[in-house]
């Protein structure tokens, strides 16, 4: 498929050498960056704040906004405390540095975003994440006792799949564990409403971290690390915590303003995906999850087939440039009910 590059931001419609398309791709699963209300509080709040804050969190003078987010977040999220930063892959990288001195081995799922992968290690390659869990499994049973790190995402957001790791606590009862989970493409959309996965992994012998970008669902750009009241001193005692400047004041203050934007959008996006689900679940072509707005399609040629019919979905050869393609449809809360239904007819169509 050929590329094309925009000169502006990408919302529901997108315009490309004249005429415009109906865009399913991205990660703006809640469609806050297109949001007129959001967009009219966050410049108010630019005024208030400026447009950046590049000053270190452990500097004397601090914004009281920081500490509010994280307070807010981690309570709303299940969690004893949180850490933010000004990107998810900052945060990734904090969490796995905040405990890798702790542990003897250090397990990664085949799909484990880079961020949340130490130094000197490397993601399961050979094996599928149910093949990995068993694996994981298997080598607990046989090993005397260590302290093990489990890495992994919330969900594999290219082929599909929302993980469950409920599984790593029967490591946890004769190992310690740590399981450090990338919650990047949950934040939003899956978990305690828009606040991901973290109160879904309450396991009494695991001691659980979520690390995420915000900039996705949620529209934000920050990550934040969600942890266990007695390890937040590790995370904000990193110099990469005091190094790097937050989060942008002024989302971060929007965000706190507009938690009914955000549940109005997340309650219209569980609605598009069931509805498209229920319209597409007939063709095997397509492989998808009612509660999810990421669906993969098998067939390359609908690519430009749906171009052709004013569609622009997502389609690029991964993990590598020779690579088979990974084509996928991606809803957000900023499609129509009408477009859902333009969308599955064309496919309806294709899929014959």
């Amino acid at each position: 498929m050929k590329k094309h590059k925009l000169n502006t931001g990408i919302g529901r419609m997108i315009e490309i050498e004249g005429k415009d398309y109906l865009y399913f791709s991205g990660t703006s699963y809640l469609g806050i960056p297109q949001d007129i209300d959001f967009l009219d509080i966050l410049a108010n709040n630019v005024f208030e704040y400026g447009s950046n804050f590049g000053q270190s969190r452990k500097n004397n003078i601090q914004l009281e906004v920081f500490d509010e987010f994280e307070t807010f977040f981690a309570e709303e999220a299940g969690a004893d405390a949180g850490a933010l930063f000004s990107s998810g892959y900052l945060a990734g990288i904090a969490a796995w540095k905040s405990v890798i001195s702790q542990v003897d081995e250090v397990w990664i799922a085949p799909d484990a975003h880079p961020a949340v992968i130490p130094d000197g290690h490397l993601a399961s390659d050979q094996l599928n994440f149910k093949q990995w869990k068993i694996d994981c499994l298997e080598k607990a049973e046989s090993l005397s006792s260590r302290s093990i790190l489990i890495i992994g995402n919330a969900v594999d957001a290219l082929n599909v799949q929302i993980h469950d790791y409920s599984w790593v606590e029967e490591i946890g009862k004769k190992q310690k564990v740590w399981l450090l989970v990338d919650d990047s493409h949950a934040f939003g959309v899956l978990g305690n409403g828009i606040f991901g996965t973290y109160s879904k992994m309450q396991y009494d012998s695991v001691s659980v971290i979520v690390s995420g970008s915000l900039g996705k669902g949620l529209g934000l750009p920050a990550g934040i690390v969600l942890c266990p009241d007695y390890h937040i001193d590790h995370i904000k005692n990193l110099p990469l915590f005091a190094g790097a400047s937050p989060g942008s004041p002024a989302h971060i203050r929007t965000f706190l303003e507009m938690q009914h934007t955000y549940e109005a959008a997340h309650e219209h996006l569980k609605e598009l995906c069931q509805y498209f689900y229920e319209l597409i679940a007939f063709m095997p072509q397509i492989v998808g999850n009612p509660d999810y707005p990421v669906f993969r399609y098998t067939e390359d040629s609908w690519v430009e087939q749906l171009e052709k019919s004013g569609i622009i979905t997502s389609s690029f050869p991964y993990p590598h440039a020779d690579s088979p393609k990974v084509n996928r449809i991606v809803l957000s809360a900023f499609h129509e009910k009408e477009d859902i239904e333009y969308l599955a007819d064309i496919l309806e169509n294709l899929a014959l």
